[in-house]
């Protein structure tokens, strides 16, 4: 299994309880194929530029070690979720 690290920047209209709901999803798939080490919500920030008529975002960081294959259905979950403006996976 290799380690990675995901970023992703969640809409800042979602509330707390939203928050942690999609972070209890995103770590249900991943310890589905792999194991969370950490997750840190990393707060609301302001954008370098506009994503979806929002100027700022809600930013979650995890650090993870999953099966390759496992990264693709991640990475397509994330682009489903509404809530999601921006993500990315990155090999440690």
């Amino acid at each position: 299994m290799n380690q990675y690290e995901s970023i992703i920047i969640v809409n800042p209209n979602v509330d707390e309880a939203g928050l942690k709901a999609l972070e209890e999803k995103f770590t249900g798939l991943i310890n589905e194929n792999g194991k969370v080490e950490s997750v840190e919500n990393m707060g609301k920030k302001k954008l370098a530029y506009e994503i979806k008529k929002q100027s700022e975002g809600t930013y979650l960081l995890f650090n993870f070690e999953a099966k390759t294959d496992s990264i693709k259905e991640l990475e397509r979950v994330y682009r489903i979720t509404d809530e999601v403006m921006k993500f990315i996976v990155v090999k440690k």
